[in-house]
């Protein structure tokens, strides 16, 4: 399975998202301190447990790398860290850091699973834990939009100083414009040479209207051409039956 996303995505998209934790050079993870920093300092305090979501416009732009490194870098700064993935139409994160792929967070909503029982900790910090997108639902925009998405926030951030969500990209289905109103604000993830101005335009908008408070963005600097199984053509509702 590896090889053939290899083939699919190319050697060196495939190295780039490989890098997470304690395998990014030094470069990278000051980079990623600093976007943890520009975070920290977004709010005036930190009272209550602030949940951040990382967006991009378009597939493939590096948003769930840039999730996972930003939840490791707050481990790393002994504040306790959940990542949840939430882009349960093509999740990612299971292969990307060797997990389980379930049970996960669609399991809590439709199989009323225990935090317990889908937590997995992060081999690499003893202060990041990880909930998956677990199994494949037909209906994620109605999922993630109820009101048990809410409530399920509200236990989580009893346990937690910052949950990272890993959300789909803006403007290819609604799914995190729903997730949104829950959250504490955004960082928005762009990678030169490959997201157009007017895609990121639109994603602005979406986020604007719905009120998104935006944190700042994450410049990435791949320079790589787009490939057809991860561009906004594949992230559609026909391509999921809907």
């Amino acid at each position: 399975m590896f090889d053939k996303k290899k083939k699919q995505l190319g050697a060196d998209t495939w190295n780039q998202d490989l890098m997470f934790g304690p395998k990014v050079n030094f470069a990278v993870s000051e980079a990623y301190k600093l976007l943890r920093a520009n975070v920290m300092y977004s709010f005036s305090s930190q009272s209550s447990c602030r949940i951040i979501g990382v967006m991009s416009s378009v597939r493939g732009e590096g948003k769930s790398t840039t999730a996972c490194n930003l939840a490791y870098a707050f481990a790393e700064a002994d504040k306790r860290t959940l990542l949840i993935e939430a882009d349960l139409r093509l999740p990612t994160i299971a292969e990307k850091l060797e997990l389980n792929p379930m049970p996960g967070l669609t399991d809590m909503m439709v199989m009323y699973e225990k935090l317990g029982n889908v937590l997995q900790h992060c081999k690499y910090s003893k202060n990041m834990d990880i909930i998956t997108a677990g199994r494949y639902t037909p209906n994620p925009s109605e999922l993630l939009g109820s009101s048990l998405l809410k409530e399920l926030f509200d236990e989580m951030s009893k346990y937690y100083e910052y949950i990272i969500v890993d959300m789909p990209p803006v403007t290819a289905v609604s799914d995190a414009l729903v997730i949104s109103k829950l959250l504490d604000g955004v960082v928005m993830v762009v990678r030169n040479n490959y997201v157009t101005r007017k895609e990121l335009a639109e994603a602005m908008r979406q986020l604007k209207m719905v009120g998104v408070r935006i944190l700042g963005f994450a410049y990435r600097g791949g320079g790589m051409e787009r490939v057809n199984k991860y561009n906004k053509a594949y992230y559609t509702k026909k391509s999921y039956g809907k």
